[in-house]
């Protein structure tokens, strides 16, 4: 009796720990620190771990994973805050890196709007600087005239904040980041081609292609469908009406894009949502080629 009292089974993660309880999968004793319910019995830490693995996480209607917290809608959010913090530390930040396609510098810095033949050094996308298509869109304007202009940034992280975190929750992150950036990126070329002599900032673009985004997901969705139209006719008039103040080729570049996107990853199967972004990314890099091949002849 003595003998099998000495000899009783422990747990294999805990030697000393004695226990007649099984996993259910590996067969293994177990004691109940190690013990994890299952359908049937329990399963040891391990064999739990290992099922883990083989088990298919969540994807959203557009193939996404599914994601609690809009992560990308939070990091976008503090880019953009940090880039403004930036230009109110450094001024020169927002010329530096603004959407301007073809300008002049003199030797202190000081841009002006071209005109051949001052001799003065060429600046902008057009002479080589294209990453101000995409830098602009995480400038705004500085705080002047009394701190007006502070709400160019603040409209439009309200706006990335409420649209942003449902869209991101629908598309999932990759998805999501590729809409916002190439709605960003669809703004500024659209400015490009259109006004190349003229600057911008902002995320407005960016903002724009989100309520396409978010419009057509509602209409497939049915959620909100009335409300998603009056929001998108809400900036279609904000387009309008801020024409004068604002870069109305930016917003409807952005628009444009967004929609595109988005009626690609209504339509289109999971497997080709990445290859249609890509194509509309080239597609606006051949524009700005073709744009910057022009204006290299003003430049010469």
């Amino acid at each position: 009796m003595e003998n099998q009292l000495s000899a009783a089974p422990a747990c294999y993660r805990h030697p000393k720990k004695e226990t007649y309880v099984r996993c259910t999968r590996c067969d293994r004793y177990i004691c109940p620190d190690c013990m994890r319910d299952a359908a049937v019995g329990h399963q040891c830490v391990e064999c739990v771990r290992e099922s883990n693995k083989t088990v298919r996480q969540a994807r959203t209607v557009f193939g996404g994973k599914v994601s609690a917290v809009p992560v990308v809608t939070y990091v976008l959010i503090a880019l953009n805050v940090l880039a403004y913090s930036g230009e109110l530390l450094w001024p020169a930040i927002v010329d530096r890196f603004d959407s301007l396609g073809l300008g002049l510098m003199d030797t202190d810095g000081q841009y002006y709007l071209f005109e051949s033949g001052t001799g003065l050094e060429p600046v902008g996308v057009a002479s080589g600087e294209w990453y101000r298509l995409i830098t602009s869109a995480f400038l705004h304007l500085p705080v002047m005239d009394g701190g007006f202009w502070i709400l160019h940034i603040v409209f439009n992280m309200y706006w990335l904040w409420t649209l942003g975190r449902v869209v991101e929750e629908v598309l999932g992150k990759l998805r999501f980041i590729a809409l916002y950036l190439l709605s960003a990126f669809g703004g500024s070329v659209m400015g490009y081609l259109i006004s190349p002599d003229q600057a911008a900032v902002g995320a407005s673009g960016a903002i724009f292609g989100l309520a396409a985004a978010y419009f057509f997901f509602s209409r497939r969705l049915n959620h909100d469908p009335v409300g998603a139209t009056r929001l998108i006719v809400m900036f279609l008039i904000w387009m309008v009406v801020s024409a004068g103040i604002s870069s109305w080729e930016g917003h409807l570049g952005g628009l444009l894009v967004g929609s595109v996107v988005a009626l690609g990853l209504n339509h289109l199967p999971r497997r080709l949502h990445f290859t249609a972004a890509g194509a509309m990314f080239l597609f606006l890099v051949i524009l700005v080629v073709l744009k910057t091949s022009q204006l290299t002849g003003v430049i010469a």
